[in-house]
């Protein structure tokens, strides 16, 4: 591709007091307002005693214009200047300078941040009553717990200590701050934020994962999982708090349990008879038995756990097992085994693969870290555990707008939603008063842009019905 002019040095102008580059926030921004956003913002986040009054004057409309932000791909605080060039400031009102929304920030505690989840969590639950969030959840769906460690390099971060994290495979030491996330999903829906708190980069990743269970599971009742719930996590949860947890809100659990002596007498026992191959990516058909060829067997034996606590329970311990790759050229195989613990009713292969989706909450962490979390802004913990969770509203906004927008954006990352739909250029007209975006002629993805349009700036209330 080769340039059509000659440039002079003096060819570029910043001039234009009508263009506005993220033209797709109007949608965005509407649906929030049709969803009460601002005004549980204003309900819920109450600051009694500030120590800067200016900053905290109007809390709501500034972590409104933080989470707008964020939907355009702010990833630190001074990024929110975007939504004050052009015509910006004809399209919005209420918009607030970095420097403002970074001194409310500072004014906000751990007190604070509490609210904002309530808020997070209310306002998931208006989405899913304006949109189909969550396909399929009367029929079964999901909730997936993990933390997430990220790293931060000041020395004046609150909170910021020495924790453990996975880096290609492999456990390593990392200062940073480390935020604890649940999330809904079902078989047919991305998975939606139900709950976030960040903590302490030392802090263990199970603690406080029983009260977040609980919560998310009740969220997804109210957002309509009429159906069953599945409570997935890693080893971290797999105690007997998140089992209580999850048992004690109707719903079922698959977790990973830790390796100890009981459950290695476990699978000791698990004769070589009762394993089935099961159909990962690379199985193939044998063409004489039809059964599936696989390096990965499932077994399944009943186990009793927590034996020793009153929350003794027993259900089934399945366990997969994928041969050894440093040992490939081994005479015999030589096996890795991991065991999860559940008290689904499925057969014992769709059990393990639907364990194995619980991955799927990964790709919540890959779409924040690309977005709001690429950075910890803050110096003060309260003001990072704000951020942490204006950006899971924000994710849960955005995941709605490609609902919306139709077709695959419904299950697009955010980083696909923001360069489709939402940052998209356009000139701000106002003929005869009223007024009119001029957006690129052959945008590519015109018809789920002006779809969305219709579902949020030509929607109509449904009105009560009269007696």
């Amino acid at each position: 591709m080769l340039l059509f002019h000659r440039f002079a040095e003096d060819s570029a102008r910043f001039d234009d007091d009508d263009l506005v580059s993220c033209a797709g926030l109007v949608p965005v921004m509407r649906l929030a307002e049709q969803t009460g956003l601002t005004s549980m913002l204003s309900e819920k986040v109450v600051i009694a005693a500030p120590r800067i009054k200016s900053g905290s004057a109007n809390p709501a409309p500034e972590l409104a214009t933080l989470i707008a932000g964020m939907c355009a791909g702010a990833d630190c605080i001074d990024d929110i200047d975007l939504l004050r060039s052009g015509g910006a400031e004809a399209l919005f009102e209420g918009v607030y300078a970095p420097s403002t929304v970074g001194t409310l920030l500072r004014e906000l505690t751990f007190g604070h941040a509490m609210q904002l989840e309530s808020v997070l969590g209310d306002h998931l639950l208006a989405l899913a009553a304006r949109t189909d969030l969550l396909p399929g959840a009367g029929v079964r769906a999901f909730v997936d717990i993990d933390s997430l460690l990220r790293p931060v390099y000041g020395h004046q971060k609150q909170g910021a200590s020495y924790g453990h994290t996975k880096i290609a495979g492999k456990q390593v030491l990392r200062k940073g701050l480390s935020f604890l996330a649940t999330t809904i999903s079902t078989d047919l829906a991305a998975p939606v934020i139900a709950g976030m708190r960040l903590r302490a980069g030392k802090t263990g990743s199970g603690k406080g994962a029983a009260s977040m269970v609980t919560r998310a599971i009740g969220i997804a009742r109210a957002s309509g999982a009429a159906g069953q719930i599945l409570v997935r996590g890693d080893s971290a949860y797999g105690n007997h708090k998140v089992v209580r947890a999850a048992v004690r809100a109707g719903a079922q659990f698959s977790l990973v349990m830790t390796r100890n002596a009981a459950i290695q007498q476990a699978i000791a026992a698990i004769s070589e008879d009762a394993r089935t191959p099961v159909k990962y990516p690379g199985a193939v058909r044998d063409p004489d038995t039809g059964e599936w060829i696989s390096g990965a067997e499932v077994a399944e034996t009943s186990y009793t756990a927590f034996a020793s606590t009153k929350d003794r329970i027993t259900a089934r311990l399945v366990v997969r097992r994928v041969k050894d790759a440093r040992y490939l050229d081994a005479l015999f195989p030589v096996w890795r085994y991991h065991p999860f613990f559940t008290n689904s009713t499925e057969p014992v292969a769709d059990a393990d693969i639907t364990h194995r989706k619980h991955a799927v909450i990964e790709t919540v962490f890959a779409d924040l870290i690309d977005g709001p979390l690429a950075h910890i802004p803050s110096g003060r913990f309260g003001a990072n555990s704000a951020w942490v969770l204006c950006a899971a509203i924000a994710h849960n906004l955005l995941h709605s707008i490609g609902i919306l927008a139709g077709g695959k954006h419904g299950r697009a990352r955010a980083a696909t939603l923001r360069r489709k739909i939402v940052n998209i250029p356009a000139r701000l007209a106002r003929p005869q008063r009223r007024p009119v975006l001029h957006l690129p002629r052959h945008w590519p993805w015109t018809e789920a842009w002006l779809m969305l349009w219709h579902n949020t700036i030509g929607y109509t209330p449904p009105q009560p019905a009269t007696a």
